[in-house]
């Protein structure tokens, strides 16, 4: 099953908390995005 995300500002994918075709659990963080420009 594939869903698109999108976040309300332009940034980058900092952290990546999942792998394709893993099981994660309800409300578990898959990705962390920073916006542009943010250190």
């Amino acid at each position: 099953m594939e869903h698109t995300l999108t976040a309300p500002f332009d940034g980058v994918v900092a952290e990546l908390n999942a792998t394709p075709g893993a099981q994660v659990q309800v409300e578990a963080l898959l990705a962390r995005i920073e916006e542009e420009g943010e250190e």
